[in-house]
């Protein structure tokens, strides 16, 4: 029991996470097959379900909108908080930090026990809302009043909801209290020699995260409570005043549905770097580990990085372009939009750079990091268009939201957690996953993934809008339905493919090759210890910089003399 689920190592705690995420993801995608095979065929593949849920199907035997929008809210919430934001800061963070900076240990381990143990009691909240009177929430993960603030007249209708918020107010608590501890460890317990100039950018990547995540999710914190309370204690945070429910006035006092907009975007939007700035990190490690070559530009990445999470903070009105909100204030927000795509361009350029002219070995990590680049930057187009207030008005509630958003925040976010677990691997198990196996995984699911968001890009500008059940009754529609189809198969070929990954970890734990320590040969103190690392994993050694540190008089072309680099080449002065 203390060894295994309650323990307070970092490396058992790191598993826990990325077991949890691994479990959310596959249920997330349960779902959204679900809502794709409704939205392609609404009534032909739905006898056995109906059976199975009956209060989710009506008397013809489809599917209901609401049980869809339901699905739609949980699928998302399960994915931007138990997916993106767990696996690659929570899992990757919690086992590999404390092994980067050469510490034995994070700085609370107590902390870290607490903030595991609040999420998963978070996780099996939020699925409770399934089997509550009046089933999970159907508001989107946004949750936008007055809908969501609403009460059913009915006694125990709409409990889902009330879940909703509780597990989202858990998991935010369990979200800062770990980085507290990810900002301790990193300020007190990096080794002699270490300098912040010095970190590895893996590192820089969950400082920045846990900055932004300490800023952000007390606000969401604060919001998910005053919503609560309007839900169950009769307050009118966002509830306008005269609202109509059932021929009655719910509300008298004024207040302000525009609210929880801007309170739920300040933590929103940054809530996409939360995910992708850890992702960030792993790519630039891994290209100049494949490239071997240090990084490009090391220390206008680490500014890049800082600059992102700063800027994250200004830009979560242009979530708010149909809002109603001054047509000035959506200019400032246009032109911050813009602005943040500058300290991308310039990681961007910079792990260009770092190829160039490497020694490049296409293991499956590296293919992985190469995908997370191409799905960044096509996704970010999409931001472009969307960041411009004229266009946003028209595009907003349609496909081209849900095809960029997952693009440049779910499939590169989830590329990188691929890598990261592929190169990892030997260091946690001692064995390394099949490389045919993962080039295969790679290939299929990267085509796959362009072939299911590009088409919606399109579907968007079309007209299709979101969040609908179904489109067949709309006559402007019905001429987009080859291309759902269309993206449905490619959405089950991708799904499936998944299944050969989720094979692949499990039979390379127990029959994966064995590997000597550091198979990658690369040059971060993680892989001065054992595969799997011991209980004592300090690192005694005086720190003098690796490969992607920009130190003057490092001789950069060490690493394109040999294959067989020393386990002791940290010091490359």
């Amino acid at each position: 029991m203390r060894k295994y689920l309650f323990s307070q190592d970092h490396k058992i705690i790191g598993l826990q996470y990325y077991l949890l995420a691994l479990l959310a993801v596959f249920v997330s995608i349960t779902f959204s097959v679900i809502m794709r095979l409704r939205l392609t065929w609404p009534s032909d593949v739905w006898f056995i379900m109906s059976k199975l849920l009956p209060t989710a199907f009506n008397e013809t035997g489809q599917m209901t909108p609401e049980f869809y929008l339901s699905l739609m809210t949980m699928h998302g919430t399960i994915m931007v908080f138990f997916v993106l934001t767990l696996a690659p800061q929570a899992a990757f963070g919690n086992y590999f930090l404390p092994l980067q900076i050469g510490a034995k240990e994070m700085a609370y381990p107590k902390l870290g026990l607490i903030s595991f143990w609040l999420t998963f009691l978070s996780f099996c909240v939020l699925l409770s809302a399934f089997f509550v009177t009046g089933g999970a929430p159907l508001t989107g993960w946004t949750a936008y009043p007055p809908l969501s603030s609403i009460v059913s007249s009915q006694p125990g209708q709409a409990r889902g909801m009330d879940l909703w918020l509780v597990s989202l107010s858990i998991f935010s608590l369990a979200t800062i209290l770990n980085s507290i501890n990810f900002l301790i460890t990193v300020i007190t317990k990096r080794t002699t020699g270490m300098s912040l100039m010095r970190l590895p950018l893996t590192c820089w990547g969950w400082l920045a995260t846990a900055m932004v995540s300490l800023l952000a999710f007390p606000v969401l914190l604060a919001a998910g409570l005053l919503l609560l309370f309007d839900r169950t204690l009769g307050t009118a945070f966002f509830l306008p005043s005269g609202l109509l429910i059932d021929g009655k006035v719910i509300s008298l006092t004024d207040g302000l549905p525009l609210l929880w907009q801007h309170l739920f975007w300040f933590f929103g939007h940054p809530e996409v770097y939360i995910a992708i700035l850890p992702a960030m990190g792993f790519v630039s490690h891994f290209l100049a580990t494949f490239s071997r070559k240090p990084v490009f530009g090391y220390r206008s990445m680490v500014f890049a990085t800082l600059a992102i999470a700063l800027l994250g903070f200004l830009v979560w009105g242009h979530h708010m372009f149909i809002a109603g909100i001054s047509p000035y204030l959506s200019m400032t927000f246009s032109l911050l939009t813009l602005t943040i795509a500058v300290p991308s361009a310039i990681k961007t350029l910079n792990w260009f750079g770092t190829i160039w002219g490497g020694k490049i070995q296409l293991t499956t990590p590296m293919l992985y990091s190469l995908g997370f680049i191409s799905l960044f930057i096509t996704g970010g187009l999409g931001g472009i268009f969307l960041g411009q207030s004229s266009l946003d008005i028209y595009l907003h509630d349609t496909y081209f939201v849900v095809g960029h958003f997952h693009l440049i925040m779910g499939s590169s976010a989830i590329f990188a957690i691929f890598a990261a677990t592929a190169f990892w691997f030997p260091q946690i198990v001692g064995r390394q996953m099949n490389e045919d196996l993962g080039k295969v995984h790679f290939f299929i699911t990267f085509l796959g993934v362009y072939a299911i968001f590009l088409p919606m890009h399109f579907l968007g500008i079309a007209g299709n809008p979101r969040r609908y059940a179904e489109i067949s009754e709309f006559l402007y529609l019905n001429e987009l339905q080859p291309l759902h189809k269309f993206i449905t198969i490619a959405m089950l070929v991708t799904v499936n493919v998944q299944l050969l990954f989720l094979i692949n970890l499990i039979t390379s734990i127990f029959a994966g090759k064995k590997v000597k320590e550091n198979p990658w040969k690369a040059t971060t103190l993680e892989w001065t210890s054992s595969s799997p690392p011991s209980k004592d994993n300090a690192t005694t050694i005086v720190y003098r910089g690796a490969y992607d540190f920009s130190l003057p008089g490092a001789n950069k072309d060490y690493f394109m003399q040999t294959e067989d680099l020393p386990n002791n080449s940290l010091d490359n002065s």
